[in-house]
């Protein structure tokens, strides 16, 4: 699914989504070791979850994930895999 796609879903659908991309780097940085995620790149990993988390109204964003926490996985993500 393309991210121009998943960005014309409903808020419902893209919250749920944006939950299984945070658990997809919560395993890859404590039980994975670093293996693949969802398919694809972590750089294209983040970029989607950053670009879902902005589709939200300001007063919609989700209160248990910020995108200083999205950065931070991105940091740690990347990081491992040097």
């Amino acid at each position: 699914m393309t991210l121009e796609e998943i960005l014309k879903h409903d808020e419902k659908f893209r919250y749920q989504l944006l939950g299984r991309m945070q658990a997809d780097c919560e395993y890859f940085l404590n039980c994975g070791g670093g293996t693949a995620i969802w398919g694809i790149t972590v750089p294209e990993h983040i970029r989607y979850m950053k670009a879902i988390w902005k589709s939200f109204d300001k007063d919609k964003k989700p209160q248990w994930l910020g995108y200083r926490q999205i950065v931070a996985y991105e940091r740690a993500m990347l990081a491992m895999k040097r």
